[in-house]
């Protein structure tokens, strides 16, 4: 019987997180490894399905979403359970909650680490060399990770405290992302890195989103 989630894409940070959650939450689900770039993301059956082709991409059942941090969120909605809450359900937490989601995807994703990865050794063949450009967005990434300093200088061990939600899985790989990219990490966040790589889910995670590169 088919499985009822499906799972497209592997090999990105992006795509990690998707893995990373369903692991979490011990849901069973088909991979399709298709990778960016590769020209899988532009075939017809895809298109179908996402018509940005993009990774990555959620299907359960007759339900489509893509982008990874509402895919993450959609998924902790859905089939968070006892002992496994990923997203907040007071109020004031839930909110916030998404101020870390979104100032997480855009301030250091978007806005400074995939700046970084279009115009630096990565893509820059593609978008353009631009030094200056990636220095500068470096920088800027270091600035906004003051916020996560502060946050984790009181002791606590997730983003909402002692709880793990869903924003861990999203700094998480910017994190890994700016260590790969030489930008650095705040120094709060080098035990909380540890901390949160060494979860089983993670490690099941990326392994499914890393195994088929």
């Amino acid at each position: 019987m088919a499985e009822q989630l499906v799972l497209w894409g592997v090999g990105t940070p992006r795509t990690l997180r998707t893995h990373w959650v369903l692991h979490e939450l011990g849901l069973a689900y088909a991979a399709r490894p298709i990778l960016p770039r590769s020209g899988e993301p532009k075939t017809p059956e895809y298109t179908a399905l996402n018509p940005r082709q993009k990774i990555p991409l959620l299907q359960d059942a007759d339900f489509v979403i893509g982008e990874s941090a509402a895919i993450v969120a959609y998924l902790a909605l859905k089939y968070s359970r006892a002992g496994c809450k990923l997203v907040p359900e007071k109020t004031n937490e839930h909110a916030r909650w998404l101020e870390w989601c979104f100032f997480i995807a855009t301030e250091l994703d978007s806005t400074t680490l995939y700046v970084i990865r279009r115009h630096g050794t990565n893509l820059g063949h593609l978008y353009t060399d631009a030094p200056e450009v990636v220095a500068q967005a470096g920088e800027y990434f270091r600035a906004q990770l003051k916020h996560v300093e502060v946050a984790l200088s009181d002791g606590r061990d997730y983003l909402m405290g002692n709880t793990f939600t869903t924003a861990d899985i999203l700094l998480t790989t910017c994190l890994t992302w700016a260590l790969d990219y030489g930008v650095g990490i705040c120094d709060n966040a080098v035990p909380y890195l540890d901390r949160v790589r060494s979860r089983a889910g993670y490690i099941s995670g990326s392994s499914a989103n890393f195994a088929e590169i």
